[in-house]
C-alpha cells in the first residue's frame, strides 16, 4: 500500500513535470527523472549523531563537557506526551496514517512549487528526518549545500530513502530519531538539549506552552532563534501561537486551552550550556584529561579523528579528580598568591602506587583575557597535556642524586668535605649518557646562604640542600646514572625536548611541570614503584560500553633505597630548609627547590598516601623576571626560596587534602644496609691553646658554633660541623639558589 501511494504521488509529480520540462533550473526532464527514479526503497546511511562528551570527577559528578553540537539523545518515552502531540500536529498531522510521504500534502505542494518554480513544503516527518541525516552526514560545504538544494532531483532522492526508513523503523522509532536530530535554535540540537536550553528542564517535563514553542521552532530555527534578539523572540512567539491554533483545530487541545496558553509569555530562560575547559570549574585538570584522550591513538588514527570523537562521540569519561583535594589546593594557593600577581603558583597532587592525579590548580584564572591576567595553557601540566614550558626545578632534582648514591651503596652518614664553591674540569669529570664531556670548566657553583661548605653527609647535605656537596656527590656516582634514575621516575622536560645532561643536572636546570615532579616523588613514597600519571579511569561510549583504565606502574628502585631516601627527606621539615615552617602533623618527606638566581621556587614532597609538587615562577620569563624584590600575595619578599611560598602552599594544601585519612608511617630504614658510614666525618682538629686560633665547632645538632673569630658554617649531626674553612672570617651568604 505504501509503495502504491508513493508511486501515485510520484506519478503526479512527473505529470506536472511534463508541463514544465525544466524545473527550477534543475534541467530534470521526464526522461531523466524516469531514469533516475527507482521506486524500490534505497538504504540510507545513518551516521551516529554528534553527541556531547562529559567529564566526571571520581565521585561521578560532571565538571566539564565537550560538544560539536549540543545534543543529548533520549528515548521517546523520555519526551512528554504533549511534546509528541505538538510536533506531529504542526509538522505532519497524518504522520501515523501515511507511509513514507503524505500524498495529499505532497500533491498540493507540487502544484504550488511547479507554478512558482521552487520546491517547498509537503515533507513528511520521515522525509524531514532523511534530509537532516543527509545534512548531518555532509563533511564539506559543498555536500551540505547539495543536501538542502531546492531541486526536484534531491526531493526524489529523499523519497527513495524515506521508503526505506518507513520499512526499517516503526512510526515511534522514526519520531524518536527525528526529535533527536532536529535543530531548535539557540545552539540546541535534539529535543532534550532544547528543553534544557530553552526552559531549564528535561524533555519529559515539558508542558503545553513549552511544547508548542519547541514544536514551532523547528520550521525555521535560525529565524526564530530566541538568543538572537527581540525580533526573533517575537517571531517564535507568533509561531508558538500558530502551533496552539493548529492543535486546537485538530482537537488535540480545547480552544480554551489554546487561548489560555497564547496569553502566556514566551518563557525562554536562556540556560547557558558551558562547553570546553574554558567554562569548567577545574580548567587545568580538564585540559590534562582532554589531552590524554587527544594524544591516545587508540581513540583515532589522527589528531582530527580523536578531536571529532571527543566533540561528537557521546563519551562519558570518569576521571581521578577529587573535588575535596582540588579545593584544598586552590584554597592554599589563594592564601599566598593572588590571581593578579605576575608570578604564578601551580600545584599537582598524585597518589603513590597508582599515579592518579587528584588535584591540579594554579593561582591564575584560566582564559584568554590578558587584562584579567588570565592564562590560556595548563600551568600544572606539560606541553603534551596543554601546558607550557615549565620552570627549572631547582634543588628538587638533588633527590635523584641522593637515590643514585643510596643505590650504589652510600650510607646515611657517608659524606665528604666541600668548599663554598665547586668547579670541575668538563673534560674529565662529568660525562653525559653518550660519554661526551659536558659542563663549563670555568663555571663555579656556589652554595646558598644555608650551606657554605664543610663536611656533609647524605643526611645533612640533603636537609640543608648544599649545592657543592651534591655536585661532588653527582661526580662520585656519575652524571649518567643520576639521569637514568630521574628518567626511571618519569622525569622529562615540560617542553617535550630531551633532558639537558649537564654537570648541573642535580641542581635542577631542566624545566619541569608539577604533575611530572609530583609523580616522581610519588614513586619514592610508593617504595620505588613509579606509576605514570593518570587522569582517566573509565570511558563509556554512546551505547554505554565501558573501557577501564588501570594504573601503569613499574618497580624502578629497591624498596629499601626509597625508604632510606624518605627517612633523610623527612628531616627537611625538622632540621632542614622547611624547619622554619614545620611539618603537617603526620609522617612526611620533601625537598625545597630554589634555582640559581632565584628564577623559580619549588617544593615537592609526600606522605605514604599522597605526593604533591608546587612551582612558582614568572611566565613572562623567569630569567628576566626573577623572584627577588617582588610582592606576591600582598607580601614583599627580597628573595623567594623554595620554602617561602611553595613550601607553605604544599603544607597547608596537604593538611586539608588529607583530613579524614589516617596517617600512614614510613617504613623503617634498613640499618644493616644504610647504618654507620664508610666515608665518615674527619676527626676535629686538636683544641688550640690560644683563643682566636680555633675554627668553629659543631654542636652535634647540625649547627655551627663559632668560637672566638672562627668561621660560621653549618654543622652536622656527628658534632663536626663548621670546622671547615679559614679562620677569623665571617662569611656572607651569596645570592645563589639551591635551597
Amino acid at each position: 500500500m505504501v509503495r502504491l501511494l508513493a508511486a501515485a504521488t510520484i506519478t503526479g509529480v512527473l505529470a506536472a513535470a511534463v508541463a514544465f520540462p525544466a524545473v527550477g533550473g534543475a534541467g530534470l526532464t521526464v526522461k531523466s527523472a524516469t531514469e533516475e527514479l527507482h521506486l524500490l526503497p534505497e538504504e540510507l546511511k545513518e551516521p551516529p549523531l554528534a553527541e556531547k562528551t562529559t567529564l566526571l570527577d571520581m565521585n561521578g559528578k560532571q565538571f566539564a563537557q565537550f560538544y560539536y553540537e549540543n545534543r543529548e539523545s533520549v528515548k521517546l518515552d523520555k519526551v512528554s506526551d504533549i511534546m509528541k502531540t505538538a510536533i506531529v500536529a504542526i509538522e505532519d498531522f497524518r504522520f501515523y496514517e501515511h507511509g513514507a510521504i503524505d500524498p495529499e500534502g505532497t500533491l498540493r505542494a507540487a502544484v504550488k512549487n511547479f507554478a512558482g518554480g521552487s520546491i517547498q513544503g509537503g515533507s513528511s516527518i520521515t522525509q524531514q528526518y532523511v534530509k537532516l541525516v543527509l545534512v548531518n552526514a555532509a563533511e564539506t560545504p559543498e555536500e551540505q549545500s547539495a543536501a538542502i538544494e531546492q531541486t526536484l532531483e534531491r526531493k526524489l532522492n529523499e523519497l527513495r530513502y524515506a521508503l526505506a526508513i518507513e520499512e526499517k523503523y516503526t512510526k515511534s522509532e522514526i519520531l524518536e530519531r527525528y526529535l533527536n536530530i532536529a535543530y531548535f535554535g539557540a545552539g540546541a540540537h535534539g529535543i532534550q538539549a532544547a528543553a534544557k536550553r530553552f526552559f531549564g528542564k528535561p524533555a519529559s517535563k515539558l508542558n503545553l506552552v513549552e511544547a508548542a514553542t519547541l514544536a514551532g521552532a523547528v520550521q525555521n530555527p535560525n529565524r526564530t532563534d530566541p538568543n538572537v534578539g527581540k525580533a526573533s523572540r517575537e517571531r517564535l512567539l507568533e509561531r508558538r501561537n500558530t502551533v496552539l491554533s493548529r492543535m486546537a483545530e485538530l482537537g488535540k487541545i480545547t480552544q480554551q486551552e489554546a487561548t489560555e496558553a497564547k496569553a502566556k509569555k514566551l518563557g525562554y530562560k536562556d540556560v547557558q550550556v558551558p562547553g570546553g575547559c574554558d567554562e569548567s570549574p577545574y580548567p587545568y585538570f580538564c585540559l590534562y584529561a582532554q589531552n590524554e584522550l587527544l594524544n591516545d591513538e587508540s581513540f583515532g588514527k589522527t589528531p582530527e579523528d580523536r578531536r571529532k570523537l571527543l566533540q561528537r562521540g557521546g563519551l562519558t569519561i570518569k576521571t581521578t579528580l577529587d573535588p575535596k583535594m582540588q579545593s584544598a589546593s586552590e584554597k592554599a594557593i589563594k592564601k599566598f598568591v593572588k590571581a593578579s600577581d605576575k608570578p604564578v603558583a601551580a600545584q599537582a597532587m598524585v597518589v603513590p602506587g597508582t599515579g592518579a592525579i587528584r588535584a591540579m590548580a594554579a593561582s591564575r584564572d584560566f582564559g584568554r583575557n590578558k587584562k584579567k591576567n588570565q592564562m590560556s595553557y595548563n600551568l600544572a601540566g606539560d606541553v603534551q597535556h596543554g601546558g607550557g614550558t615549565g620552570f627549572q626545578a631547582g634543588s628538587t632534582f638533588k633527590v635523584f642524586t641522593l637515590l643514585t648514591a643510596l643505590s650504589k651503596g652510600f650510607k646515611l652518614n657517608d659524606g665528604f668535605s666541600t668548599g663554598s664553591g665547586y668547579s670541575a674540569s668538563a673534560s674529565s669529570t662529568f660525562r653525559d649518557c653518550k660519554g661526551n664531556p659536558v659542563g663549563i670548566p670555568d663555571h663555579t657553583v656556589q652554595n646558598s646562604s644555608e650551606g657554605e661548605g664543610g663536611f656533609n653527609t647524605l643526611t645533612t647535605g640533603t636537609q640543608h640542600s648544599v649545592n657543592t656537596f651534591f655536585m661532588r656527590l653527582e661526580q662520585e656516582v656519575g652524571l649518567c646514572d643520576v639521569v637514568k634514575t630521574a628518567k626511571s621516575l618519569g622525569i622529562k622536560r615540560a617542553d617535550g625536548n630531551k633532558l639537558n645532561e649537564v654537570e648541573t643536572f642535580t641542581l635542577g636546570v631542566n624545566e619541569m611541570d608539577p604533575v611530572t615532579v609530583a609523580a616522581a616523588y610519588a614513586g619514592i613514597a610508593a617504595r620505588g614503584a613509579y606509576c605514570k600519571p593518570m587522569a582517566i579511569t573509565e570511558i563509556r561510549d554512546r551505547v554505554n560500553k565501558a573501557t577501564q583504565y588501570k594504573p601503569k606502574c613499574q618497580q624502578v628502585l629497591d624498596e629499601e633505597v626509597a625508604d632510606a631516601a624518605a627517612h633523610i627527606m623527612s628531616g627537611v621539615f625538622t632540621k632542614g630548609t622547611m624547619s622554619q615552617y614545620g611539618g603537617i602533623g603526620r609522617p612526611a618527606a620533601g625537598k625545597t627547590g630554589t634555582t640559581d638566581g632565584y628564577t623559580a621556587a619549588w617544593f615537592a614532597g609526600f606522605t605514604p598516601d599522597m605526593a604533591s609538587a608546587v612551582s612558582l615562577g614568572d611566565p613572562r620569563g623567569a630569567f628576566r623576571h626573577d623572584l627577588t624584590g617582588v610582592t606576591i600575595g600582598g607580601t614583599y619578599y627580597p628573595y623567594v626560596y623554595g620554602a617561602t611560598i611553595s613550601g607553605r602552599i604544599w603544607k597547608y594544601s596537604m593538611i586539608d587534602a588529607l583530613k579524614g585519612i589516617d596517617p600512614t608511617p614510613f617504613n623503617a630504614v634498613d640499618k644493616d644496609r644504610f647504618g654507620g658510614c664508610t666515608r665518615c666525618a674527619p676527626k676535629p682538629p686538636p683544641k688550640p691553646d690560644k683563643p682566636g686560633d680555633s675554627p668553629g665547632q659543631g654542636d652535634g645538632n647540625g649547627n655551627g658554633n663559632p668560637r672566638d673569630n672562627g668561621t660560621i658554617d653549618n654543622g652536622n649531626n656527628d658534632g663536626n660541623g663548621g670546622w671547615f674553612g679559614g679562620r677569623g672570617i665571617k662569611k656572607r651568604p651569596n645570592a645563589r639558589g639551591g635551597r
